[in-house]
């Protein structure tokens, strides 16, 4: 099955290459020939993902899917939530972010988070939602090199590692991503 991931970040589609295996053709939206960014107008994470599918469906006409992700952190009262992405403003930077979020956390010992994928799939007329959550804590401090976004001070519940310390495979058992993605192959599989 091909099937578009209305997505222009490259590490996403990895991920979710790594994870689907060999039995779909995921395509990316440069290989449609979009090169626009996407709409992410909405205030929750479900309306972005939607949002995003939508407009590849309506403007290129393919069965696509399209996520949204947020991290919520309690003691900033779920921030930065849908704003994840442009926390630290534009032009968006994971590092920028990062840092505006540490300093916002400052020495509090409340430190617990989540990230939060939603992911809307568009087959023919039909739509469909999954939604992954990992629990875990904001880090003190940036550990490893692999992932992107926050995930250099996301350390998952009952692990050691932060999610950049953990190689793809192990990120995409536990991640937020990975169960949602887990969910979007056991439908796409009974199809």
């Amino acid at each position: 099955m091909k099937i578009c991931f209305s997505t222009n970040n490259p590490k996403k589609i990895e991920e979710v290459k790594a994870a689907l295996g060999d039995s779909f053709e995921i395509v990316s939206l440069k290989d449609i020939g979009c090169s626009e960014e996407l709409p992410e107008t909405g205030d929750t994470l479900e309306h972005n993902a939607f949002q995003k599918a939508k407009y590849v469906k309506e403007h290129f006409g393919v069965d696509c899917f399209a996520d949204d992700t947020g991290l919520e952190v309690d003691a900033l009262e779920g921030e930065p939530g849908v704003y994840s992405g442009r926390y630290a403003g534009e032009p968006r930077s994971d590092q920028r972010n990062i840092d505006l979020l540490l300093k916002n956390l400052g020495d509090t010992s409340l430190r617990t988070a989540r990230f939060k994928t939603v992911i809307a799939l568009l087959l023919g007329e039909e739509e469909y939602k999954f939604e992954g959550v990992a629990e875990g804590e904001i880090m003190r401090s940036r550990t490893g090199d692999g992932g992107f976004g926050y995930d250099p001070v996301f350390l998952p519940k009952g692990h050691s590692k932060s999610f950049a310390e953990l190689s793809m495979v192990e990120k995409n058992q536990i991640s937020h991503r990975g169960k949602a993605v887990s969910e979007l192959i056991t439908f796409l599989s009974h199809r």
